[in-house]
């Protein structure tokens, strides 16, 4: 750890790769495959999750326990640190953020807990905006505020095959995951406040993925924007969809595409395509405009 602030965040989040790359600290969640439990990142695979999901095997997932954090936070205090940005995802949907403040409390140095309210790479540009604004010298306070205000300035998009694997994991409720199976319904699906809901419903996956396409444009507008494209075993489409959202996008600051981790994947299914669209500058939060609500159901 080379700052006098520390970044932590979480494994559903930040790869061992882009961890590295920013100084950020990844506690594992657990993945869970049969009977064996397995850290993501180290044990656990997405490629894993996909075969056991496709053979039904039983798979779930549990967060990590406040214990975990706490030791990682004792470490960062043994190791010079003066205080802790901790970003994580969505309360909404894992206890992760809950663990995360419950270790805080405890903590020997001040903490501050961001829930960035999204999932995957929306929560990883999080907090890379953390890290970047500790990089130019902000305290974690102001740290933290910067991973608060990207979050909550991005879309996100996702399209499942299925939406079995999100009801298992009670994402999504029955009745909407029974209705869209029955009618063959290919869902678009948005982070929205934290929370997993339907955003519009198409007949074909073909025309889900251009309707996702045309919804990502219309989210970055004129504005300069990373775009994250992420899949979980579904490397060609995510290729594609990233080739013509380059295309589409001359202000595209960075697309990156990256497959989902075995947690995330545990829930959506082998075949899930997202996209974020994270503006580089966004406005601060007492500026922002209300963004539309989505539809819970189907």
């Amino acid at each position: 750890m080379s700052r006098a602030v520390a970044l932590v965040s979480d494994s559903t989040s930040v790869h061992a790769e882009l961890a590295q790359q920013l100084d950020v600290i990844a506690v594992p969640l657990q993945v869970v495959v049969g009977a064996k439990a397995y850290d993501e990142g180290t044990g656990a695979t997405p490629e894993m999750v996909a075969a056991a999901l496709r053979s039904r095997t039983p798979v779930s997932t549990s967060r990590p326990a406040p214990e975990a954090f706490l030791r990682v936070y004792e470490r960062a205090a043994k190791a010079g640190a003066e205080a802790i940005v901790s970003v994580h995802l969505s309360s909404e949907v894992s206890g992760t953020f809950e663990s995360a403040e419950l270790a805080a409390q405890q903590a020997s140095i001040p903490v501050y807990v961001v829930d960035s309210r999204q999932l995957g790479m929306g929560t990883g540009f999080a907090v890379q905006a953390a890290a970047q604004a500790l990089d130019r010298g902000a305290g974690a306070e102001e740290a933290a505020e910067v991973a608060r205000i990207r979050a909550a300035a991005m879309t996100a998009l996702f399209y499942v095959d299925t939406l079995e694997h999100l009801r298992r994991g009670g994402r999504v409720g029955a009745t909407a995951a029974l209705l869209g199976s029955a009618l063959a319904v290919k869902p678009l699906l948005k982070v929205e406040n934290g929370r997993i809901v339907a955003l519009e419903k198409v007949r074909t996956s073909a025309k889900a993925l251009h309707r996702m396409e045309e919804l990502a444009v219309a989210a970055a507008g004129d504005q300069e924007v990373d775009v994250a494209v992420s899949h979980l075993v579904n490397v060609e489409a995510a290729e594609a969809l990233a080739n013509k959202l380059g295309d589409r996008l001359p202000q595209l600051a960075e697309v990156v595409v990256t497959q989902v981790g075995a947690v995330i994947g545990a829930h959506v299914g082998p075949g899930m395509l997202a996209v974020v669209v994270a503006p580089r500058h966004p406005r601060p939060l007492d500026e922002a405009a209300n963004t539309p609500q989505g539809d819970e159901t189907l």
